[in-house]
């Protein structure tokens, strides 16, 4: 792998831990850290209609997935960097075969060739 192709995978796994981290901190402001009043927008006093507490704790289910989501793919991301710097990147972590330059386009932090993610997909069913 040239230093330019490696310079654009890093790139592009800078920017997407970039957005990761906006993600996470807004779910975090937005949800996380709010009590369901506050969440809701509603300051007053007045008791809940149980429908409405129903659709919050839904709403605030939705988001602790997604961040629970998000932070997987930040930790990939986190690991692909650091085997940018180990000299590592792009080798496949099964066979330590090449990642195709498509897969990473498409995936920068791919882990496995296609041939060994298919086989792990298989496997795993």
């Amino acid at each position: 792998m040239t230093a330019d192709e490696l310079a654009t995978y890093r790139e592009k796994l800078l920017a997407e831990r970039d957005r990761i981290m906006k993600e996470l901190g807004y779910m975090e402001t937005r949800f996380l850290r709010n009590t369901p009043r506050e969440a809701s927008g509603d300051l007053s006093g007045y008791v809940f209609h149980l429908a409405d507490v129903g659709t919050d704790a839904d709403e605030r289910e939705k988001a602790v997935q997604l961040t629970s989501a998000e932070g997987r793919l930040l930790a990939a991301v986190v690991a692909a960097l650091d085997r940018i710097e180990a000299g590592t990147y792009g080798q496949c972590l099964r066979c330590g075969g090449e990642i195709g330059a498509k897969r990473l386009l498409a995936m920068p932090s791919a882990t496995h060739c296609i041939e060994c993610q298919e086989a792990a997909e298989r496997n795993s069913r």
